[in-house]
């Protein structure tokens, strides 16, 4: 796409052009008729949203739909509408284009299927389609899409069933899944979770999710961000809209599918999206603040605390119930999430006491009991109540739990009992907003408020979320939301030139790609030269090509050294037999130097360069610090216990990169295995690391520059002592030029 065209493309998505067309004043639904169930979904969802503007039906065959004037096309509209709904079928829908553009509409929804999602020619007719409607200036949600619902301008161009109530509230929703959009509103329907806009995005020919996320961000209705997520085609746009949300405090909670091999197929399958390596993934979402949850009922819950509850800033949570079994699965559960549940401090404990039962123990969890339940009630405010009151300016605690507004599900027939009921919960809305800390409601489990419940609670601001595992889950995700905030600002690309990299090096780095293999492993003498001219510390070695090269060379680096075969072909030399530790006399040399290169022989096609002899080095702790080049998020450093212990432990931190010293160090700290580090130069090995990051991103960018690329550049192990570090074993694969591309 031209810059032109992108510029124009990126002016009919902007949020203020998003404003206008999530906010429609008269629609045309085109292709509407009374046997279509699409336009029946999308006029009963104009009625669930309460739209007042005209809704007009567009239909060549037919005078009136659903009892309401047909006209034959766009052209013939007695006045232009905001938006056109398209349902006609795809080979059509580029014509129906034409008309909105000559009826003056300014925007689109596309219904259709059969686009990139169907193969090659459907991605086609699908760029030929936004094309079109850029040309004519028209915003254009879809194809492959069912619309979207925007809860507070009374707008819903839906083409599914619309659960109700539908109740505007803080969440935005963006879904790269058409029907699962009634799934996400039957929950926050049954949760009294309100919606401020919800999008089904089809397959994003024009609107994207970042798209809609800088719409949200900007939306003053929307206090929190849900995605359902099957790819991430643009990283880089992404990751800015992310960093607009960071910076606005509003929080983006996603489920991000395609983690498990039949997850791939089915993303693959749906959309044509085909998903990227998951934990590259789950690293870039964690680099850019947001919070990825495993499925609905999380995502809502979560995107209901962040969006209704003062927001918890601290990890000491005070915990108010009527039940023991509930304290245990909450103290099980905070556990679980790193949630300290501190001791009250004495003054709580002597203002709690007199409202509890002589047996009960005034402690923090708290269970005050069901004693009172026994008997008549007589005053609106129960045991628990009193305890909130006296929790709430605990100076030990930084937010409170409070398991306490449970309710009948119908208004009591006595009017005694419903105005105690009544009084009790007009209290605590005001108890909980002028509590000096956060007060999170919580449902013992995860039911349904009833319409009783809604209004009463509602209406008082106090949402309870559902139940105590899904609650405990997402006071968690608010916590490392709020422990992340301002580091999805700080990723901005460090520049392509350190002090490593000065101009001569460049000129090394493009001379060894030129002779670099055109695919596949590097011999380790190239790769050794590389993190040479980037000044990385390397063990010594000699390359040489007969046994007695080997001692002259094993004499001057010193004995005891290690052989390894050098092939480019064989790039896990210890799993052919190409490796010989610990030799320490000529002798053994000879010996070794004969076994590798007779163990490298049988090796088909493979062409050997020589033998390494290097130094032996023992003791210290052996590091993985690789980078590999992820299709959609470019390159991505690895860090963890190197060796054999990679493969065993598994134990690896990944970011993308660029970095800096202060991510790698983090990165270090966040390994099981960072105790062994102990006595060790931290901030000395976290620069060496550092600098591996950049020789990949460099080496990447030379790759690119002579139609080629970066697979993997892997230093294992990378020695670390008390006082000194050294790469022993260097790795650089390239892929095939079709892998490349």
């Amino acid at each position: 796409m031209s810059s032109t065209a992108l510029t124009q493309v990126r002016s009919l998505v902007s949020p203020r052009r998003l404003t206008e067309f999530f906010a429609p004043r008269s629609i045309a639904v085109v292709g509407a008729s009374d046997t279509s169930g699409w336009a029946r979904y999308v006029f009963a969802a104009a009625a669930a949203t309460r739209f007042s503007g005209p809704l007009v039906p567009v239909h060549p065959a037919h005078e009136t739909v659903f009892g309401r004037p047909a006209v034959p096309s766009l052209r013939d509209l007695a006045a232009p509408v905001d938006l056109a709904f398209i349902m006609a079928p795809a080979q059509a829908v580029e014509c129906v284009l034409d008309d909105a553009a000559a009826a003056g509409v300014r925007g689109a929804i596309v219904l259709a299927s059969g686009y990139a999602e169907s193969g090659q020619e459907g991605r086609a007719l699908e760029q030929r389609l936004s094309d079109r409607a850029a040309a004519h200036g028209i915003t254009l949600l879809g194809p492959n899409c069912l619309g979207f619902l925007n809860a507070h301008a009374c707008a819903g161009p839906f083409a599914l069933t619309v659960p109700l109530p539908l109740l505007p509230g803080p969440v935005g929703i963006a879904l790269q899944s058409g029907a699962l959009a009634s799934v996400v509103l039957a929950f926050a329907r049954s949760h009294a979770i309100g919606v401020s806009t919800l999008v089904t995005l089809g397959n994003e020919a024009m609107i994207t999710a970042a798209d809609v996320i800088e719409y949200l961000v900007e939306d003053e209705s929307t206090r929190v961000i849900c995605l359902f997520l099957e790819e991430i085609s643009d990283p880089v746009r992404f990751a800015a809209a992310a960093r607009q949300a960071d910076l606005a405090g509003k929080p983006i909670v996603a489920i991000k599918v395609g983690s498990s091999p039949a997850g791939q197929q089915a993303a693959l399958a749906h959309t044509g999206a085909v998903a990227g390596d998951d934990a590259v993934v789950d690293t870039a979402l964690r680099r850019w603040n947001v919070i990825r949850v495993r499925g609905i009922e999380e995502m809502l819950c979560t995107a209901a605390l962040l969006g209704y509850a003062r927001r918890p800033r601290g990890r000491r949570m005070g915990v108010l119930t009527s039940s023991g079994g509930a304290c245990d699965i909450i103290a099980d559960r905070a556990s679980a999430e790193g949630i300290e549940i501190p001791p009250f401090d004495p003054a709580t404990v002597t203002a709690i006491a007199p409202y509890v039962p002589p047996f009960a123990r005034v402690a923090n969890p708290l269970d005050v009991t069901g004693y009172f339940l026994a008997n008549r009630r007589t005053s609106a405010l129960t045991a628990i109540d009193h305890a909130l009151d006296a929790a709430v300016s605990d100076p030990g605690l930084d937010f409170v739990l409070f398991a306490g507004p449970a309710l009948p599900d119908t208004r009591p027939p006595e009017h005694r009992l419903a105005d105690l009921i009544d009084e009790r919960i007009g209290w605590l809305g005001e108890r909980v907003a002028a509590a000096p800390i956060p007060v999170i409601c919580v449902n013992s489990t995860c039911v349904d408020v009833t319409e009783y419940g809604r209004s009463l609670l509602t209406h008082r601001g106090l949402h309870p979320l559902a139940g105590l595992d899904l609650g405990l889950r997402a006071i968690g995700n608010a916590l490392r939301w709020h422990e992340g905030r301002g580091r999805a600002r700080a990723t901005a690309a460090r520049p392509a030139a350190t002090a490593t990299t000065a101009a001569a090096t460049a000129a090394t780095i493009r001379d060894l790609v030129r002779t670099a293999p055109g695919a596949g492993p590097w011999p380790e003498t190239k790769a050794r030269e590389l993190l040479a001219a980037l000044g990385l510390p390397m063990v010594p070695a000699e390359l040489v090509t007969s046994a007695d090269a080997a001692v002259e060379a094993a004499s001057r680096l010193g004995f005891p050294v290690a052989l390894k075969i050098c092939s480019a072909q064989i790039p896990h030399k210890s799993q052919a037999g190409g490796v010989a530790l610990g030799l320490a006399t000529a002798d053994q040399v000879r010996t070794g130097y004969q076994a590798v290169r007779a163990a490298a022989e049988p090796v088909a096609g493979a062409s050997i360069d020589g033998v390494l002899v290097a130094p032996m080095r023992t003791g210290g702790i052996e590091l993985l610090a690789g980078v590999t080049v992820d299709p959609a998020f470019g390159p991505v450093l690895a860090v963890g216990l190197g060796g054999i212990w990679v493969e065993v432990l598994a134990d690896v931190s990944l970011r993308l990169l660029p970095v800096d010293v202060a991510e790698v160090a983090r990165m270090l700290g966040e390994l099981r295995g960072a105790p062994l580090l102990r006595g060790t130069d931290l901030d000395a090995l976290a620069r060496v690391i550092t600098e591996i990051g950049d020789a990949a991103v460099l080496l990447d960018g030379q790759l690119r520059a002579s139609g080629s690329a970066l697979h993997s550049l892997e230093v294992n192990p990378l020695r670390v002592g008390a006082d000194q570090i050294e790469a022993l074993d260097i790795l650089i694969v390239t892929p095939s030029r079709t892998e490349s591309r």
